[in-house]
């Protein structure tokens, strides 16, 4: 599926939730309104008139639904990530500025030994936005990359947690831990292999950090 398509549908989503909320708040006044005693001269030409009305509805409801998503779509460049073909898009309008083969989570699970925690290392689907921007960035490890590593899980400001060079030359934060990085391993490119980040090739990384800003949207599925 082209990334247009995607994000025509990522924003059907959103505009399908907000008619249904729409809709339930009207909800109520159409059940009272049918309960109204109708003069029968007047329920007779809106029959008549129903029928002549209805295509015109449905083509101007069409239209509109159109022109609303067309509202929503970024003007700006954005980002799209396919974590099922592990490919992402740089964008600006309806124009692919940029493709890149990439790693996305591998759905793998781990568990702490003591059984009191759990981590499912998916990439997250939906909208968001970048948060910040690291030139050098260093991986903060958290406690699970000991736990996958057999180590003992250190204090959490002790030197043994930072490490540079895993993230490659440039970071894009997206919230909650996640990022698009860089990548020591880029022989597995193409493959669902991540711990939730995207890894990005360098010359990739390079042109994604250098076009988005703080505030790009990233859509995700």
């Amino acid at each position: 599926m082209s990334p247009k398509k995607v994000l025509l549908l990522l924003l059907a989503g959103v505009y399908t939730a907000f008619l249904i909320a729409l809709g339930l708040a009207y909800k109520k006044g159409f059940e009272q309104a049918s309960t109204w005693r109708a003069v029968p001269e007047v329920r007779a030409e809106t029959k008549a008139a129903g029928g002549k009305a209805a295509g015109r509805r449905q083509v101007q409801g069409a239209g509109a639904m159109r022109k609303s998503l067309e509202a929503l779509k970024p003007r700006d460049v954005y980002i799209i990530v396919d974590t099922g073909e592990n490919r992402l898009y740089l964008m600006k309008g309806q124009e692919v500025l940029r493709t890149a083969v990439v790693s996305c989570g591998s759905g793998e699970v781990l568990e702490d030994p003591s059984g009191k925690r759990k981590w499912v290392f998916d990439t997250p689907r939906g909208e968001f936005a970048v948060k910040s921007k690291v030139k050098n960035p260093y991986w903060v490890k958290p406690d699970w990359a000991f736990i996958e590593e057999g180590e003992p899980i250190p204090p959490k400001n002790s030197e043994a947690r930072f490490e540079a060079g895993t993230l490659g030359d440039y970071a894009l934060g997206f919230g909650e831990g996640y990022f698009i990085h860089g990548t020591l391993y880029t022989r597995l490119l193409g493959r669902n292999v991540t711990h939730g980040c995207i890894r990005v090739g360098d010359e990739d990384l390079e042109a994604v950090f250098k076009a988005a800003q703080v505030g790009t949207k990233i859509y995700i599925y």
